[in-house]
């Protein structure tokens, strides 16, 4: 039947998780050794109008041409990946939501915003259905490896539902608290490898919020090194605006 089709897609976003992709290296020969890439936009110009076996699709739905479009490849996809935070979660994208769009609009393109359309912005499964989710920003390529194999053998793969306090602690990283630093590890997602903290810096809550965070121990560690929750609340504002999305429909 020959090796899957693979076509990568990005909307509203910087193509950084498509670069993760782009610079590989060795991995990236292995993984073109099993599925046939015919759509790639960061790196080949060849465009693909048929039939996908795995569509994988960077950044945020933020415009009603978006939404028609990201529909149109959900139809012609028997497997869609969400790849980065953008597409996952809203990503940055999401933080024009604390502002009126019209606001927003005029102030990027000036008077002549009328011209622009927009409106809130959504993370992809807000629009379509998701089969896999890869999150970060960028994507953390052992887990975007992962997914890939899981996808191929077709077979189910959870993102963790655990802080990344957990993989910090494995790596045996100093707390940033302890540094007097406010982070986000104790309420984000894991499965980095806490990426971030094993290079210096703070956790800044792009891989979503886990399930039933522990507010009240996370309020005892703000209030033990005297780190302001405004502080804190807008760190997670700037990747996970969009849950409250997901939070109004339930």
């Amino acid at each position: 039947m020959g090796k899957p089709k693979v076509a990568f897609f990005d909307f509203a976003c910087c193509e950084g998780c498509q670069l993760q992709v782009a610079n590989m290296g060795e991995i990236l020969l292995d993984i073109l050794d099993i599925v046939d890439v015919v759509e790639f936009r960061e790196v080949m110009s060849e465009k693909w109008g048929g039939e996908l076996d795995i569509a994988i699709i960077e950044g945020s739905i933020t415009d009603e041409h978006s939404v028609e479009r990201i529909k149109e490849i959900r139809k012609r996809s028997g497997i869609l990946i969400a790849y980065g935070s953008c597409a996952t979660i809203g990503g940055v994208n999401g933080m024009k939501n604390n502002f009126d769009l019209d606001e927003i609009r005029e102030y990027v393109y000036g008077s002549d915003f009328h011209f622009f359309p927009t409106k809130k912005t959504m993370a992809v499964h807000q629009v379509v259905k998701v089969d896999y989710s890869v999150i970060g920003c960028p994507v953390y390529i052992p887990e975007f490896v992962e997914v890939l194999k899981a996808v191929l053998q077709d077979i189910p793969y959870s993102v963790p539902d655990y802080a990344v306090c957990v993989e910090c602690k494995q790596n045996e990283n100093v707390c940033m608290y302890d540094k007097g630093v406010g982070c986000l590890g104790p309420v984000t997602r894991a499965g980095c490898n806490s990426w971030c903290v094993n290079n210096g810096n703070i956790c800044y809550g792009c891989r979503g919020i886990v399930s039933g965070p522990n507010e009240k121990g996370a309020h005892d560690i703000l209030s033990k090194y005297n780190i302001p929750l405004d502080l804190i609340k807008n760190k997670i504002n700037m990747y996970n605006k969009c849950r409250e999305i997901d939070q109004n429909a339930q």
